[in-house]
């Protein structure tokens, strides 16, 4: 069986190294003209795709898939609806839609009645200021991740600031939210696995740790967490998934508010948050992302003690020597620059004081 992956990522890269022990095979489309493609060399063959090339020629040149799925939200969703004529998609291009907008996302949220921040969508930022109050944070709704294209405002001077600086585009883009600043306790997420004829998996809520808007750290399960917060995650995540018809991995972020839950955002693919059931859990979220694309039973998601991880950002590649017993490194193979995501290093522990232990040891070193 062959998959086509839109993107050449390290996602990408994951998805394969968890596939081919399988007997699955890979290929790879280059949708953006992305230079580098290091992540995914030797790995199966990378196709370019742009605007305007015909889909029956792009998919005779991966090898005619089985089914195509995604590494990212941010693309051309017309890329999946012209291969959906050759072969499925997942997840489906609907589904990836909603996810690439947080306004379309906020409006499928308020369908289900899931809670979230309260927003305000495309008005001047005098009136979202209004109609919600200080402190307020202004999303763009594409293209906004890693705290990029975000903004928190405090003040009414910051606001005119912003909306000055707005009005100086041309034309003047508003499709942003307005979202009510949230005082919450931590941070947490919930990746799951829905397969194509419904069946769910569902992982440990996972507690995430951020620098300047970038993931640093993930720790599962949440330390704390009760059970009535995880069935509340798995019921949003339950909810979102059949709304959407979505077959593949999907991660929901959560801001937490007492034994309350709030959406962040959503993210059609493998996540960020749950790298750690590399190392932590029974079967991990890239190889569950491919049974449940291809129709494979779904694997276990059951753990054995705890597990974290650490992200590399704008770093060399560690020493081999900082590796332990009880962590592993995944590296990406790509150009080292600052803010970027180039590798993580997983962690497993019989509990959560030995396991922070060794991923605070290790963020030592990185410093040292």
């Amino acid at each position: 069986m062959r998959i086509a992956i839109v993107g050449c990522g390290q996602l990408s890269r994951m998805l394969a190294l968890a596939g081919i022990p399988m007997g699955l095979k890979f290929s790879f489309i280059n949708d953006n003209a992305q230079p580098d493609t290091t992540c995914v060399d030797g790995l199966g063959k990378v196709v370019a795709w742009q605007p305007g090339d015909e889909f029956s020629a792009l998919y005779a040149a991966l090898g005619e898939p089985d089914v195509v799925t995604v590494e990212k939200e941010q693309m051309n969703v017309e890329l999946l609806i012209g291969l959906q004529a050759f072969c499925p998609v997942h997840p489906n291009p609907d589904a990836v839609k909603v996810c690439q907008d947080r306004h379309q996302e906020r409006l499928l949220l308020d369908k289900l009645n899931i809670p979230c921040a309260g927003y305000v969508y495309g008005e001047p930022l005098d009136v979202c200021a209004e109609k919600l109050s200080l402190p307020m944070v202004i999303k763009s709704c594409r293209d906004g991740y890693d705290g990029k294209n975000q903004w928190v405002l405090k003040t009414p001077a910051e606001v005119m600031a912003l909306e000055a600086e707005f009005a100086g585009q041309q034309p003047l883009n508003r499709d942003y939210i307005a979202e009510q600043f949230v005082p919450f306790d931590r941070e947490v997420s919930q990746v799951s696995a829905r397969a194509v004829n419904g069946d769910m998996r569902h992982y440990p809520l996972t507690e995430n740790r951020h620098d300047k808007g970038i993931l640093k750290q993930s720790i599962a399960p949440a330390p704390g967490a009760s059970d009535q917060l995880q069935q509340l995650a798995q019921q949003h995540m339950a909810s979102i998934a059949s709304e959407l018809d979505y077959a593949g991995v999907l991660a929901v972020e959560f801001f937490v508010c007492g034994e309350q839950l709030l959406v962040n955002e959503l993210a059609p693919r493998v996540h960020n948050s749950g790298h750690w059931t590399q190392s932590g859990s029974d079967s991990c979220q890239f190889e569950n992302h491919l049974r449940a694309i291809t129709g494979i039973a779904l694997g276990s998601t059951a753990m054995s003690g705890v597990a974290g991880m650490v992200n590399l950002i704008g770093t060399e590649k560690p020493a081999l020597s900082t590796l332990t017993a009880d962590s592993k490194l995944h590296w990406y193979d790509k150009s080292v620059r600052p803010g970027r995501k180039l590798g993580h290093m997983n962690f497993k522990a019989a509990n959560t004081d030995l396991l922070l232990a060794g991923m605070s040891g290790f963020s030592r070193s990185l410093e040292g």
